[in-house]
């Protein structure tokens, strides 16, 4: 079954909003998880872990250190789903 881009966006943005305690409004694309969001590197991690789990994918620790923010962790769960 397919998953739409804008149905990967919001669950996301809600995994990341949820790790992070913020609202899903909060959360923008361009936003880089550590400067623009306020994460550390655990959270990161627990956020990797959060995207596998709801997407039923596997991130290697070298594809997860290239993601730096939404829109890439957005881009990567597509591009693995499609």
């Amino acid at each position: 079954m397919a998953v739409s881009v804008d149905e990967v966006t919001r669950k996301v943005k809600k995994i990341i909003a949820e790790q992070l305690g913020l609202k899903e409004e909060e959360i923008r694309g361009e936003a880089t998880f550590l400067n623009d969001l306020g994460a550390d590197s655990l959270d990161i991690v627990e956020m990797i872990m959060a995207l596998e789990e709801e997407f039923n994918t596997e991130i290697s620790d070298e594809e997860a250190e290239k993601i730096t923010s939404v829109q890439e962790a957005i881009d990567y769960i597509v591009a693995r789903l499609h």
